[in-house]
């Protein structure tokens, strides 16, 4: 008997043109251990390779938290795990960190990425949950708060960038905007349920957009004759409703009503309301946390949180002045560019 002839290995999906231009066809991007020399050209481009995150400012960031050995540190928005790779170094020999994140998909593979660079449990443990849950997890893993706490606000590129997770209107996508795609309700069935009154609202508080009446007439007239399901049919709606408004920017205006459903559909703002209230009392004496923003909405709430413990002696020093990426990233990472960074320090004597 003769062995069977082993099996040709599978050629790739052919794609249209010279490069691939979706998601799933950027093979090389999904294996950057195995194209470096491909991915390092994506990075040098300025672009983020697809399903991938690039950290916003590390440098500055790692300067204000300044983590020390055997210090307990907190990343509560795991992500990529861009950020927490740089503090791990940091509070080692002895330290601890505890990653949070809500994305059932994207935690598995950061907290196996973290693994495989040498980080085990007893340097680190990621925790699937949002961090408006920080206080009662640190009663059990830190009673007495931690050193070092970040918090990233916001979505991370490899959730951008997967059309199947429907953030982006760039591709085709079901109108989802989840975090956690496993709890709450997709974008779509927002928009099926809610009234003129509220959708304007939403469209203000969360996205500060001049043109919400507009905009929610549309919308609504629109759902009632066709359901919304794609983020593709949103953001058409959306640029025949503004074909009126020669000098409006049609994408700027979309990234704006896209940022407002995906606040509303994860409760974000009252999240971060109830992660900035006992923030101070999750902070050890001389515990620094830094956040970053990404809009007017999260960034007002982390100013008058900071300012407003200043007053009350929960901090001892805040950031006078809003930090923002230098030159040279935004020139590397243009999706930096409407990142702020506010910091804040809790006073008290450190214990030795």
């Amino acid at each position: 008997m003769t062995d069977p002839l082993p099996e040709k290995p599978r050629r790739r999906p052919r794609y249209s043109g010279k490069n691939p231009r979706h998601f799933h066809e950027k093979y090389k991007e999904h294996q950057p251990d195995r194209y470096a020399a491909d991915v390092e050209k994506v990075l040098a481009s300025g672009k983020t390779p697809a399903g991938t995150h690039r950290p916003i400012m590390v440098r500055e960031i790692m300067e204000i938290l300044a983590p020390q050995p055997g210090e307990f540190a907190v990343d509560a928005t795991l992500g990529y795990g861009g950020h927490s790779r740089e503090l791990l170094p940091a509070i080692t020999p002895g330290g601890r960190l505890i990653g949070l994140d809500v994305d059932p998909v994207e935690l598995p593979k950061t907290e196996s990425r973290l693994r495989a660079l040498g980080f085990g449990p007893e340097i680190f443990a990621a925790h699937r949950m949002n961090y408006a849950g920080l206080a009662a997890l640190l009663a059990r893993e830190a009673p007495g708060g931690a050193d070092v706490i970040l918090a990233d606000l916001g979505l991370s590129s490899m959730q951008i960038d997967n059309p199947e997770r429907g953030f982006t209107f760039k591709v085709e996508g079901p109108l989802d905007l989840r975090m956690n795609p496993e709890r709450g309700q997709p974008a779509s069935t927002l928009l099926s349920s809610t009234t003129a009154t509220k959708l304007e609202q939403l469209l203000v508080e969360n996205a500060d957009e001049p043109n919400a009446t507009l905009l929610t007439r549309a919308i609504l007239n629109a759902q009632a004759r066709t359901p919304i399901a794609t983020t593709t049919a949103l953001a058409n709606v959306i640029r025949t409703a503004l074909a009126s408004l020669p000098r409006v920017e049609p994408n700027d205006t979309i990234r704006r009503v896209f940022q407002a459903l995906r606040i509303a559909v994860n409760d974000e703002f009252s999240a971060l309301d109830t992660f900035l209230r006992h923030l101070p009392q999750c902070l050890r004496p001389g515990g620094r946390v830094a956040i970053l923003t990404f809009h007017s909405g999260e960034d007002r709430r982390v100013k008058h949180a900071f300012k407003a413990g200043l007053q009350e002696g929960a901090y001892a020093e805040v950031a006078r002045d809003v930090l923002r990426p230098g030159a040279e990233e935004l020139r590397a990472n243009p999706r930096s560019a409407s990142a702020k960074l506010r910091w804040a320090r809790r006073g008290g004597r450190v214990d030795s």
